[in-house]
């Protein structure tokens, strides 16, 4: 697997598929492994790269605070080693401003840009406290995971499925120094100065049961970007896992319009 080190951080990304690259940045959790849902809907059309950032439980740094500007640094320097940009890049949730900077700040490396479940900084009050809630049920990680699952998921996707998955799914995101870090810069993240500097092509795409980054702040992100085009997915936050063929298909039909 190859891996990349910035500033002392080494981060790994991984490669699946076949054709134009497509970068698939997660978010707030544990990894590239939570794509693994939809990854088969892109790697037809696409050689998928899958990396891990820190905060992510695959990458090795040291601990220290995690920023949006130090993540689309890492996102650079895994384009670059890739030696196949510009690429198009999809970032989901703490994903969303990651690709969205590198975007500004290194157009030459960014083909087309799309950005799921994404925020542009922190001005809603709901967000702010949603996440310092989720944050201070760190020590119960019982609550901590429940709550998870419950802002993560819309409520049709959680009632459709049996009792035994919804279970699953309510231990799933447990507390850790990494996730706690991912947290951290999601409060603090604030990319609304950036926004006007990107040059590509844009997809945004914003969830309407998402009771976490609600669809609003999607609207808001398309209308900051100079070429943004909004759509919506009926899902909860997590699209990628409730929606994913039907995420996929709104991706590829941006990437073919906007060749």
């Amino acid at each position: 697997m190859p891996v990349v080190t910035v500033d002392g951080a080494r981060v790994p990304y991984r490669l699946e598929g076949s054709g134009p690259a497509l970068v698939l940045v997660h978010g707030t959790g544990a990894g590239s492994v939570t794509w693994e849902s939809s990854l088969g809907h892109f790697t037809g059309r696409h050689t998928v790269v899958l990396p891990d950032l820190s905060g992510s439980d695959a990458a090795e740094d040291d601990g220290g605070e995690l920023t949006v500007e130090l993540l689309a640094a890492q996102l650079a320097a895994v384009v670059e080693d890739l030696g196949r940009g510009p690429v198009d890049v999809l970032g989901y949730s703490l994903g969303a401003p990651v690709v969205a900077l590198l975007a500004a700040e290194h157009p030459e490396l960014v083909r087309r840009l799309i950005t799921l479940s994404g925020w542009c900084g922190p001005e809603d009050p709901y967000i702010q406290n949603g996440l310092a809630v989720w944050r201070t049920m760190a020590d119960n990680p019982t609550a901590f995971a429940r709550y998870a699952m419950v802002a993560g998921f819309g409520r049709p996707y959680l009632n459709s499925l049996d009792r035994e998955a919804v279970e699953k799914l309510a231990t799933r995101m447990q507390p850790s120094a990494n996730l706690l870090r991912q947290i951290d810069a999601d409060l603090k993240m604030d990319i609304r100065a950036a926004l006007p500097r990107i040059q590509a092509k844009a997809l945004v795409i914003g969830c309407t049961l998402d009771a976490l980054i609600p669809v609003e702040n999607s609207r808001e992100l398309a209308a900051r970007i100079p070429h943004g085009r909004f759509a919506e997915l009926e899902s909860g936050h997590v699209a990628r896992d409730e929606r994913p063929a039907e995420l996929a298909e709104l991706v590829e039909e941006f990437l073919d319009e906007a060749a």
